[in-house]
């Protein structure tokens, strides 16, 4: 009969390797509790699904921070050096999966928000049961996990956590999607958001316009103004989205608005967007212009990826697999926050397949053990290096 001493150390060693149907079965809890991000106690209920799964394969409880009605997951450590970030909120409203249920079948795994996140977020889970099974309890004080639930609109009650969280650590490291092919996301642009409103006077169309101040034709004059802010040549986007004018059909508009969404892959460009944003004027004479918004995310500029990517292709490349490829994406994560405040940041470890807020959202199921093994190797190399 093996002894108390054999059976613990023959349970470390299942513990450190990945085990496919535990990730699978923590998975679906967490997809089918769903948790879009406008239904607070939605996200409240995925967020103690969450802390489960983590305390489970951590040995750790989590804590839950509730900040403005909004649950975020953190597991913090004593001495951290390496931030895991996430989002467990998504896009998929309540009672999507009778339409798109959780299943696998045919090496792919299918159900709302597998892909855009939920996949990346049990990734670290398993990987602190991977690092506590190889290295010991302690290893995770030098962890600190960070599953926010508001990213998907914004993170804004999550932003000055994630940044504090994150000063101090050696590195963050991003589990959102993969991209295509499974290249990991070296670089995005920061992402700043307005809502232009022209203000004017109203007047009835066809007894006296000419007492009116047209804020339609303002804002048109506006729209123009800003998708010539642009400059492909240094990837700046300016993009007017939704746009609003007018009550009735026989009144001059006495207000109007144009939503505009600007990326960039610099800090330098959001600036001279912005400085040329305020100084727009309404674009009629006699209107007023009031510029609501600004700066979202700073960009994750390549520089604060370069020496994570070296690390993790080295340790990829070890391991014995593919070169790993990086890219540069237009979209925005939690990464840009990290970056921002001069963490250097490695983003996209997470789930490898594709559609994205969409109904073919899937991801590929023998991607996941690799990707792991990774994100293992990579967080020990990074909290051993230099200790």
């Amino acid at each position: 009969m093996p002894s108390a001493r054999t059976s613990e150390a023959g349970q470390l060693a299942e513990d450190s390797r990945f085990d496919l149907p535990e990730f699978l079965a923590d998975l679906e809890r967490l997809v089918t509790v769903e948790s879009p991000s406008a239904d607070h106690d939605a996200v409240a209920r995925s967020a103690l699904v969450l802390a489960d799964v983590i305390q489970r394969r951590a040995g750790r409880r989590p804590e839950i921070l509730r900040i403005d009605g909004v649950d975020h997951v953190v597991l913090q450590g004593r001495d951290s050096r390496v931030l895991l970030l996430g989002h467990h909120d998504t896009v998929w409203p309540t009672g999507s999966l009778a339409e798109l249920p959780f299943s696998v079948e045919d090496g792919v795994i299918r159900g709302p928000g597998c892909f855009d996140m939920l996949v990346g977020v049990v990734q670290i889970a398993h990987a602190l049961a991977m690092l506590r099974a190889r290295h010991g309890d302690a290893v995770l004080d030098q962890v600190t996990v960070l599953v926010t639930g508001d990213e998907e609109v914004g993170s804004v009650t999550s932003r000055e956590l994630i940044e504090s969280r994150a000063v101090g650590c050696r590195a963050a490291l991003v589990l959102e999607a993969a991209g295509p092919g499974g290249a990991l996301k070296t670089q995005r642009k920061g992402v700043s958001l307005y809502e232009l409103e022209v203000l004017g006077r109203a007047a009835h169309s066809g007894l006296e316009p000419e007492r009116g101040i047209n804020a339609t034709v303002g804002v048109s004059h506006l729209v123009i103004a800003l998708a010539d802010l642009a400059d492909p040549g240094a990837g700046t986007t300016v993009t007017p989205t939704l746009l609003s004018s007018g009550t009735t059909g026989n009144t001059v508009p006495d207000r109007a608005t144009v939503a505009v969404d600007v990326r960039a892959t610099t800090v330098a460009e959001q600036k001279r967007v912005d400085a040329a944003i305020r100084a727009l004027g309404p674009g009629v004479e006699g209107a007023t212009l009031v510029v609501h918004g600004g700066v979202n995310r700073p960009p994750l500029e390549a520089a604060a990826s370069a020496d994570l990517f070296a690390r993790a292709a080295n340790l990829a490349a070890d391991l014995g697999h593919p070169p790993l490829r990086g890219m540069a994406v237009g979209g925005a994560s939690d990464g840009n926050f990290t970056a921002g405040v001069g963490v250097p940041t490695l983003d996209g470890l997470g789930a490898v397949g594709g559609g994205a807020h969409a109904r073919d959202e899937h991801a590929e199921i023998r991607e996941i053990p690799a990707r792991t093994e990774l994100l293992v190797t990579l967080v020990h190399d990074l909290i051993s290096d230099g200790s």
